[in-house]
């Protein structure tokens, strides 16, 4: 039996590898993300995994939280405790209660999260995640 993958992670995958442009210049892409939490333009160096989800969900026919805060996915769609690929992961990050990292659930490596997410390595990247900065797992309703 196949497993069936969302749309929604789908369109997540189709964006591996869309990268920062260091310096002035800009990602169009990723300005493109931000731009569907922010109402003015904002620069592809400044914090955007939020925003991938955002713009991932929405192209996806799916509502998003429309912020830029990764935290504020927390209270979005339902809360589940065992994820399945594509569920969106709250981690924490930082040293300051707002502060986090949001992206989708795509297995596990060593006991640890395989999360495809945005601005990780300043790209829409695979990088691992220790457990123990769990926040959350949510999936669409």
């Amino acid at each position: 039996m196949s497993e069936i993958i969302p749309v929604w992670y789908k369109i997540a995958i189709a964006e591996l590898g869309v990268k920062e442009i260091p310096g002035e210049k800009d990602n169009p892409r990723i300005t493109e993300y931000l731009s569907s939490v922010f109402d003015y333009a904002q620069h592809d160096e400044m914090p955007w995994c939020s925003a991938f989800v955002s713009w991932v969900m929405t192209k996806a026919g799916y509502e998003s939280t429309h912020s830029a805060l990764a935290r504020s996915w927390l209270s979005y769609g339902r809360a589940v405790t065992k994820p399945e690929r594509g569920d969106i992961i709250i981690l924490e990050r930082g040293s300051h209660p707002w502060q986090g990292h949001v992206g989708f659930f795509d297995g596990l490596i060593n006991n640890q999260y395989n999360i495809l997410g945005g601005n990780q390595g300043n790209a829409v990247s695979y990088r691992v995640f220790d457990k123990s900065r769990l926040l959350g797992i949510r999936r669409p309703l």
